[in-house]
């Protein structure tokens, strides 16, 4: 990766770039970027073994298209609304919100969007969302800091004795797939789309 992590993301392509407009600016990134995590979440496309749920994905593109800081600010104010009892996340119900849902077998995911929407805006930043190609890589890297720690929380919550991968691995990996590739693609568009209006 670049070590400069200098580069623009998206969201630096329009709209104010200094003072009190830039902060009007990121705030209203922050309120949109929760709003379509929580619609994200609550999605579910019918696909073999299990239903796609897009709340990965948009963990994903926030991440990129924010860059690291913005993204952690966003995906920290979407787990604060979660742990106050909102029903943001795509498995609470009426029974279970709040830090008792988080605390469940989701927990681990849910920290792991953190560091993945982090790495997806370092990645961002090194210029990776340029490329169809680096950018499936970011994705996979992101994918992998989602489930690392999700599948320790599974164990250590659950037990090492139990069908850790069967639960919390293998149902998901056709979906993610799909939705990795869709995320690869359409970051590079957007930015071929930002050259065009500026050329």
């Amino acid at each position: 990766m670049n070590t400069a992590l200098n580069r623009n993301v998206l969201v630096d392509m329009f709209g104010a770039t200094e003072g009190t407009a830039l902060r009007a600016k990121q705030a209203l990134l922050v309120v949109a970027g929760i709003a379509m995590l929580a619609i994200a979440a609550k999605i579910k496309i019918p696909m073999w073994p299990v239903p796609i749920t897009m709340g990965t994905f948009a963990v994903l593109t926030i991440g990129a298209a924010y860059g690291a800081r913005l993204g952690f600010v966003t995906i920290l104010g979407y787990m604060i609304i979660g742990a106050l009892g909102f029903d943001v996340f795509a498995g609470s119900s009426a029974e279970k919100f709040g830090l008792e849902y988080m605390m469940g077998g989701t927990g681990g995911y849910l920290v792991g969007y953190v560091l993945a929407t982090v790495a997806l805006g370092m990645f961002a930043r090194a210029g990776w969302d340029r490329s169809a190609g680096r950018m499936g890589i970011a994705m996979l890297v992101g994918n992998a800091l989602i489930y690392v720690p999700g599948l320790i929380w599974l164990g250590m919550l659950y037990g090492w004795d139990k069908p850790i991968l069967e639960w919390g691995l293998t149902p998901f990996l056709v979906g993610d797939a799909l939705k990795l590739a869709l995320a690869a693609i359409i970051l590079p568009a957007a930015w071929k789309l930002v050259g065009r209006a500026r050329g």
